[in-house]
This record gives C-alpha cells, sequence and structure tokens, in this order.
C-alpha cells in the first residue's frame, strides 16, 4: 500500500522513487533492453531522433525507456542532453540523391528510372491483430536480391530537366544558414528556419495542419512526387586537409510534393514544390511536412493568406510539442495565490450583481 507523504523535498523524492517503480513494472516480467526497443520499436526512435534533433539510435531508445513509452517526453530528454554537448562543426549538405535507397514510390510516375522500391511499409496491410506476434512469432526471411547499380534519380529532378516544375529554391553561395537550435525565432522567416522548425515539429500537429490544407484551408493540391527512405553518407570539411572526409552514414526519409502550378505574365505556368526531410523511417512526419511547407510558401508565391497552415507566425509557433507541453503541464503546477485573488474578485462581481438586481423596497425592508 502507498501512503501520501507530507513534506516538499520529501514527497518529491518518493514520488521520484514511485515513479521508478512504475516504469520498471513486474519485476517478474524480463526488463526490455535499449537493443530491443531500437529494434523492434524503431518508428518511435526515428521520431525522438528527429524531434530531438539528435541522431543517436541508443540515446533515443533510453530516453524512450526512461519515458515509460511517453514520446513526448522522450524528445524532451533527448533535446535536454543535446543542448550539454559541444558543437565542433557543421556537416556539408548530404546528397539524397546518392541515397543507397531501401524504399522508394512516387504516386505520380509508375514507371521511374531505378524502378519503384515497396521496402518495409504498413500500406499494404490488412490492419487486422496479429495474434501470433503475442507468442512470439519468428517471421519469414524476406526475399533478397543483388544490390541494385542503376541510378535512381529523383522525380522532381527528371520534371525539371523539362522546366515543368520550378526550379529548387536554394541558398545563395556563401549565406548563413539559421540555426534555431541557437537563436531566437524571428518573424518573417525564411525558408531555412521553417524548414528546421517543421523537422522538430510535432508529428501529430503537422499531420493536423497537413490535413486541413487538402480540406480547403489552404491553396494545396498535392501531388507525391516521390519518398525515398535509406542511407546517406555524412561528410564534414576538414580544414587541415582541405578537403571533405566521411564521418559515417544515417538513414533519412525525403518526401517531395508536386503541388498545382504557378506562373505570371512573364513565367509560364509550372508545378510548385513541398518539401519533407526526417531522421529514420518516418513518411507520415515528412509528407506532413511537405504539405506545410508548400502552405507556408504562399507569400513567397503571391498567393492570398487566408488559412492557419499558411500562417508561418502560427505554424511555427506551435509545432514544438516539447514547448506546447511545457506551456499545457505547467498548469497543475500550484496556483494557489492567483486562483485565490480571482475568487476574491468573481465573489466581489457575484456581490455587486447580486445588489444591482435586488429591488429598492426588498433593499429597504431587508435593512
Amino acid at each position: 500500500m502507498y501512503v501520501a507523504v507530507k513534506g516538499g523535498e520529501r514527497a518529491i523524492e518518493n514520488a521520484h522513487r514511485l515513479l521508478a517503480h512504475k516504469r520498471r513494472g513486474d519485476q517478474g516480467v524480463p526488463e526490455v533492453t535499449l537493443a530491443q526497443i531500437s529494434e523492434q520499436l524503431g518508428l518511435a526512435v526515428d521520431r525522438v531522433m528527429s524531434e530531438g534533433s539528435l541522431y543517436d539510435r541508443e540515446l533515443a531508445a533510453l530516453a524512450i525507456k526512461q519515458a515509460r513509452g511517453d514520446l513526448i517526453e522522450a524528445i524532451f530528454l533527448v533535446r535536454a542532453f543535446r543542448a550539454t554537448m559541444p558543437r565542433f562543426g557543421s556537416s556539408e549538405p548530404v546528397d539524397t540523391g546518392t541515397m543507397r535507397v531501401r524504399r522508394r514510390v512516387s504516386a505520380t510516375f509508375k514507371d521511374i528510372p531505378g524502378g519503384q522500391i515497396l521496402g518495409p511499409t504498413f500500406d499494404y496491410t490488412h490492419r487486422l491483430l496479429d495474434p501470433l506476434l503475442a507468442e512470439g512469432l519468428a517471421p519469414e526471411a524476406p526475399a533478397t536480391a543483388d544490390a541494385h547499380t542503376a541510378p535512381t534519380p529523383r522525380v522532381t529532378d527528371i520534371l525539371g530537366r523539362d522546366g515543368l516544375i520550378e526550379c529548387s529554391p536554394s541558398a545563395d553561395d556563401g549565406s548563413s544558414v539559421g540555426d534555431l537550435t541557437r537563436e531566437p525565432l524571428n518573424f518573417p522567416a525564411d525558408r531555412d528556419l521553417r524548414l528546421q522548425n517543421l523537422a522538430r515539429g510535432d508529428e501529430g500537429f503537422l499531420l493536423a495542419m497537413g490535413y486541413s490544407t487538402q480540406r480547403g484551408y489552404g491553396r494545396n493540391h498535392p501531388f507525391v512526387g516521390e519518398i525515398r527512405f535509406g542511407e546517406v553518407e555524412v561528410e564534414l570539411f576538414a580544414e587541415d586537409a582541405g578537403f571533405a572526409v566521411p564521418l559515417g552514414s544515417i538513414e533519412l526519409t525525403e518526401c517531395q510534393m508536386v503541388n498545382q502550378f504557378k506562373g505570371s505574365a512573364t513565367e509560364a505556368p509550372c508545378f510548385t514544390r513541398g518539401y519533407g526531410l526526417a531522421f529514420g523511417q518516418s513518411e507520415r512526419k515528412t509528407m506532413s511536412m511537405a504539405l506545410v511547407d508548400r502552405a507556408l510558401r504562399a507569400r513567397e508565391l503571391g498567393e492570398e493568406v487566408r488559412a492557419p497552415a499558411q500562417d508561418e507566425e502560427f505554424v511555427m509557433s506551435h509545432s514544438d510539442n516539447v514547448q506546447a507541453t511545457g506551456f499545457v503541464e505547467h498548469l497543475k503546477l500550484p496556483h494557489y495565490v492567483d486562483f485565490q485573488s480571482e475568487l476574491g474578485l468573481l465573489r466581489k462581481l457575484r456581490q455587486e450583481f447580486a445588489d444591482a438586481s435586488t429591488p429598492d423596497a426588498m433593499k429597504e425592508a431587508a435593512e
């Protein structure tokens, strides 16, 4: 039996002990390991890495275990750890065109150079609970084949060669890229900051915003140009050596949306772009990100801003789940003084209202 504990520090200490006990659960059940979380809850690990802005599968798995499976709390833990790490440089931009592809699909063309690669996906499952998994099912070995060496150019690059889609927006050479983790957010924000914000943003929030653009709250008629998932190499320019050196490989998901065309008196109509990129296999996140990215380009493309998804201040100020969690959850902390002052004011107002509503004759009789 657990007994209520009085006293500040002692109560908090006992709450921590109770939390650790609940985290562990029934000690007759084997404890879950970080390797099990990383390997068998891989999509949760991918989300924590993306929204925590730190690519480290073991640390993300540890955060999920410590947070009892609460992914937003795990993201908070990863962000806090990341803030303690020294920064010694910035990597070169990764080239997703050279990705070692594990999954690649396009909804715009059936036949694409390099072919469609279904890869690991829930897209064609029946969404029926599998009771065999409860018994520890050993899956069949997947089909294998020789590595495919044919090039896999991005669909948007193919459209770009024919001038059917706008050029990919790019920063001027030598211009600095903003960093939301080190600089305060200001408006208006350029696309580099917007994409950083969306990459760190809560998947559920972005999903709802992206969904809203498809229901008329924003000018958006999207097609998935391509989703690709695989490994890319990360390089760091070594000044002493005078060239970029490889640091290792990371898994990424990239989504490029092909959106309704835009033209002007001087430019022919062409398709526009929306872009999403996230760690691991994060297709829903990158698709939502691409939809919102395109919506946030409204001013850039000369479109009227009418919907919430087109308002960069609204989207960027409310997409971060760590910030949102802190603001919402602070409500359960003591607010005794504030509430008592409002309670006293409310009683005074009610008394004034009652006095004003009482007829003069009844007032005189009461006196």
